[in-house]
Formats: structure tokens, C-alpha cells, sequence
């Protein structure tokens, strides 16, 4: 379970303010404006953003003044964070030791990693010479081997076409039912929560206006913002 109790934030001119829970175990998508502070939810509950006050909890556990190295945390990023002048497979084997010096055993669990995500093939190769689909499923890879209980995506897959998409959402779905994750995705697309979350999150200038289950958040009457950010998207009939 995630708590933020009253977490406040400043940034520019946006008093933000977070106060919500998130399930344990529960995948749950972000959505709202641009600018309305779903990337700064992110930060906060990894550590890359320090709140001006209240509490972030993660599994009962306070961590507001933890580091990011230090919170139960796995983030992957929209430009997913891979190093160019390192192998695939050492990108991956990144989020087990930074220095790369790997037991038998460790080394076992990067090819795993990598096999799980359909890429061992490619693991010899630098990031320069695969797919951005294939970039992100080393990032991806990278969150399995750190094997932490929370995983952070922060508009990861915006870049890719439909169909491969879905077929990195379908992963994250693998990844969240094996592992038992509590994930949070932020997304501006609303298929992705309507095909993926069980929860979804509305944010709008810096607050967390609803948390529901995602098919009575995406078909709500309630949340005037809300219904014009989806505008005429038909996903989920009422």
C-alpha cells in the first residue's frame, strides 16, 4: 500500500497537494491535464521530488525522508533511462549492482530478465542498435531484477505505436500478477487504464481529485474536468 497524507509540493506557481491511498497490489493508471502533476506524484513517491510537508508511506513503512536507493521502488521513465555506451545486458544488470560485478547467480537472473521479456537475443547489443519497443523492454527488464514491490511508470510506452503499446502494458500486467506489484502508471491515454488498471486516478492542478475503480472513474458524471479531458473518447459505455 501507498499512503500520501498530506503531501504538499511547491513547483512554480502550483501549490500541489496529495492526499490519497493506493492499494496494495493494485494496478492503478494516472491520468489528467498536462501540468496537472502526475509526473510530480512519481517523484514524490520515489524520492527524485523531497514534499514540503506531510507523509509518504510505502507498505506501512514512512519514507518521506528516505533517498530514492533506499525506498521499495522501481521507476521506469518515457525515455527509459538506458546507458548507450553499455550493452544491453548490462543495462540490465544495472539494477542488481552498479558496478556490474555479478554472481553466477545474479548473472542467471539478468538473462532471465531478459528472456521474460523476449529480448536474451539482443542482449550483446548497445541501445543504439534496437527498437525503441526493444529500449523499453530493457527498462523493463531493469525493474524485474531490482524486484522491488512497487513499480513507478511514468508515460513509458507515450512513443509507441497501439499494438506494441499493448504489448508492453500486457507485460507490465505479467509483471504485476507474478510479483503481486503495486503499480501506478501514468498515462494520457485513457484505453491504457480502461485495458490495464483496476484503479484509476484523476489528477487535476495538483490534486488527486477521485481514486476509483477505473471503470466507475472513467464513466463518473461527477468530475466536470474529468469529462472534458476525455473529451469524445467512447472506450467504456456507460
Amino acid at each position: 500500500m501507498i499512503r500520501l497524507d498530506k503531501v504538499s509540493f511547491q513547483y512554480e506557481d502550483m501549490a500541489m497537494m496529495f492526499d490519497a491511498v493506493f492499494p496494495a497490489q493494485s494496478l492503478t493508471a494516472v491520468i489528467g491535464p498536462s501540468g496537472s502533476g502526475k509526473s510530480t506524484l512519481l517523484n514524490l513517491i520515489a524520492g527524485f521530488e523531497r514534499a514540503a510537508s506531510g507523509r509518504v508511506s510505502i507498505g506501512g513503512e514512512d519514507v518521506t525522508g528516505l533517498p530514492p536507493d533506499r525506498r521499495p521502488v522501481s521507476m521506469i521513465f518515457q525515455d527509459n533511462n538506458v546507458f548507450a555506451h553499455l550493452d544491453v545486458w548490462q543495462n540490465v544488470a544495472l539494477g542488481i549492482a552498479p558496478s556490474l560485478k555479478l554472481d553466477e547467480a545474479q548473472r542467471a537472473q539478468v538473462d532471465g530478465a531478459l528472456d521474460e521479456v523476449g529480448i536474451v537475443a539482443l542482449k550483446h547489443r548497445k541501445p543504439g542498435e534496437v527498437s525503441g519497443g526493444e529500449r523499453q523492454r530493457v527498462a523493463v527488464a531493469r525493474a524485474l531484477v531490482r524486484d522491488r514491490p512497487v513499480l513507478l511508470l511514468d508515460e513509458p510506452f507515450a512513443a509507441l505505436g497501439p499494438a506494441l503499446r499493448r504489448d508492453m502494458l500486457d507485460l507490465v500486467i505479467a509483471m504485476h500478477r507474478a510479483k503481486g506489484l503495486t503499480v501506478l502508471m501514468v498515462s494520457h491515454q485513457p484505453e491504457d487504464a480502461e485495458y490495464a488498471a483496476s484503479h484509476t486516478a484523476y489528477l487535476e492542478a495538483g490534486h488527486i481529485l477521485a481514486l476509483r475503480p477505473t471503470a466507475e472513474l472513467l464513466t463518473a458524471r461527477d468530475l466536470p474536468g474529468l469529462a472534458a479531458y476525455l473529451g469524445d473518447w467512447k472506450g467504456i459505455s456507460p
